[in-house]
């Protein structure tokens, strides 16, 4: 089964497809439509769902992008329905947003329609599983890849977590609202596409090392959707409409692709994980942050950075193996408490679970990673895109590509680093660099090379 290609109405067919993977693929979108003008098919989205009385949810920038639109078209078509507006310029996907919305809704509403992008529709899919009402998206800027997957970002404790919760069943993406949005969305939708390459990367690389799932027909569609938004980048500071709905046509593809898996591998790695981490600090801080695909760009930069050293490494069973006997677990809790502060006791439950610090575990590890280090650097040569034309095309659209530039310094670029491996259990580029001892080198590396 090729899913590469495919047109999204093929991919989001009802009954799924069998895969050779031995796993059944199923996207629970019902109703996609992505184009110039589409907004006004959100009476006939409704009619496809079954939906009656939708409860509208959207910000105050929202609400001026596409929610009055939304709520003129519904008014004009008869359509019942509510409209709430979270009372913020800038909501946060955290459980405040999330209790405002479930406090204002409608028990007679039979459908959650965000009008938004990541952070409302992340908010919906929250509040849809809690009240076991279907959520629906119109969405205002192509700055995220959550449309069509079945996760959320949250705050949850002040601990950046992914909730696996309820997918939308409709979509619908208008290219010239979609053509209006700040161009830094704009930025940040380029930004979180770029971390594909990695996600890829590291997906294949942990399937080696930890015998992890994988599909190539998912990773596969993931290259496709990337080919698709580079060759479109240009069209970008132009605000082009068919190249923005390019742009979001990828996007979705990558929630499709999160939906087929039921992870997040698809889409994210190491360079989502500084992302994270800088927004855990900053939530710690009481501080504010960039958005999302942004900081993700960045930790793309960063991350291909560490992969141009890693190709080049011969890794040494000595070193590893003298690095896992002189792990102080104590000294360990002490540096989580160092990084995390007040979500530290979140942290190391997570290690409660995983053992990822076990040395017979550990031992497993490093015995895949020596046997399979040529396949590991071949899998690096066919996902990894050259840095510089990498950086050429952000350039192109002014997207940040320094720490610096988005005012990060040093030590929360190095601690984003070394605690991105404790904040989850998934395997990624800065896990196996720990398992062969060389997080230490590494470090001095990002020191030196962060800013170039």
């Amino acid at each position: 089964m090729k899913f590469a290609g495919m047109s999204l109405q093929e991919l989001i067919r009802p009954e799924g497809y069998e895969c050779a993977c031995g796993r059944k693929h199923v996207c629970a979108l019902k109703y996609l439509n992505i184009g110039k003008g589409i907004v006004t098919e959100v009476p006939k989205m409704l009619e496809a769902l079954g939906a009656k009385k939708p409860f509208v949810v959207s910000d105050r920038n929202t609400w001026e992008a596409a929610g009055r639109r939304v709520d003129e078209i519904l008014t004009e078509a008869g359509i019942d329905h509510v409209n709430y507006i979270v009372p913020m310029d800038r909501p946060k996907p955290g459980e405040w947003e999330v209790g405002s919305v479930v406090m204002h809704f409608d028990p007679s509403c039979d459908l959650l329609l965000a009008i938004g992008s990541g952070v409302l529709n992340d908010i919906c899919k929250v509040v849809s599983l809690a009240t076991g009402v279907p959520n629906a998206v119109v969405g205002t800027a192509p700055s995220m890849d959550g449309y069509a997957s079945n996760s959320s970002s949250m705050e949850v404790n002040k601990v950046k977590t992914t909730l696996y919760n309820h997918a939308p069943c409709g979509i619908l993406l208008d290219t010239e609202i979609l053509a209006q949005a700040p161009m830094r969305m704009l930025q940040a939708g380029f930004g979180d596409m770029i971390a594909k390459y990695i996600a890829t990367c590291e997906w294949r690389i942990a399937h080696i090392v930890t015998g992890e799932y994988y599909c190539e027909e998912v990773a596969a569609l993931m290259r496709h959707a990337l080919s698709r938004m580079v060759d479109a980048v240009e069209g970008i500071p132009a605000r082009d409409p068919e190249a923005i709905g390019t742009i979001a046509e990828g996007l979705v593809l990558a929630g499709i692709a999160m939906a087929y898996a039921n992870i997040s591998r698809p889409a994210s790695g190491l360079e989502h994980y500084f992302s994270h981490m800088w927004e855990m600090m900053a939530l710690e801080r009481e501080e504010p942050y960039d958005l999302h695909g942004i900081q993700v760009g960045v930790g793309t930069v960063l991350t291909m950075k560490l992969y141009k050293h890693i190709r080049a490494l011969v890794p040494s069973r000595e070193k590893a193996e003298a690095h896992m006997a002189a792990f102080d677990p104590d000294a360990w809790t002490a540096e989580m408490h160092r990084i995390f502060g007040k979500t530290t006791d979140e942290v190391l439950a997570i290690e409660e679970k995983a053992h990822k610090n076990d040395p017979a575990k550990h031992a497993v590890r490093l015995k895949r990673i020596l046997d399979n280090w040529e396949e590991i650097c071949r899998i690096m040569d066919e996902e990894l895109p050259d840095l510089a034309v990498l950086r050429a095309q952000m350039d192109l659209i002014g997207e940040p590509t320094r720490p610096s530039d988005l005012g990060i310094n040093m030590k929360d670029t190095i601690d984003a680093f070394i605690g991105s491996r404790d904040i989850r259990d998934k395997y990624m580029t800065s896990t196996i660099l720990w398992d062969l001892g060389e997080t230490d080198d590494f470090v001095k590396i990002l020191e030196q090379e962060a800013e170039d």
